[in-house]
């Protein structure tokens, strides 16, 4: 089973998320998205298995969601553009497997993908 990880080392849910792929003995490509952010492109369609809208997956809680977007109405390319300026705004970790994607908030989430 291949999957990839969106994943942030330093982040305890992406932690567990990896430990449970592993666990379950899935073959995963890890991206630090910190290090390597998707494309537009990539957000796009990884948005779209997510079957979310991609305000969904900002984390309001960060500094800079706080600083430059609390309250702001914007599109999904918007959005998707804020991401990549700032790549600390994109929720953690997502799991994609084939066509289908999960955000590992829960970690256990993870197991839908099985």
């Amino acid at each position: 089973m291949d999957i990839k990880i969106f994943h942030n080392p330093r982040c305890s849910k992406s932690r567990e998320t990896l430990a449970i792929l592993r666990e379950k003995g899935a073959e995963v490509e890890i991206r630090e998205y910190l290090k390597e952010m998707p494309s537009a492109k990539e957000l796009k369609e990884i948005i779209q298995q997510l079957g979310i809208r991609a305000s969904d997956l900002i984390r309001t809680s960060e500094p800079v969601f706080k600083e430059n977007y609390k309250g702001r109405k914007l599109s999904d390319e918007a959005w998707i553009e804020a991401m990549i300026a700032h790549p600390k705004l994109m929720q953690r970790p997502i799991v994609i497997h084939g066509n289908k994607a999960v955000l590992g908030r829960p970690p256990e989430r993870v197991l839908e993908l099985f």
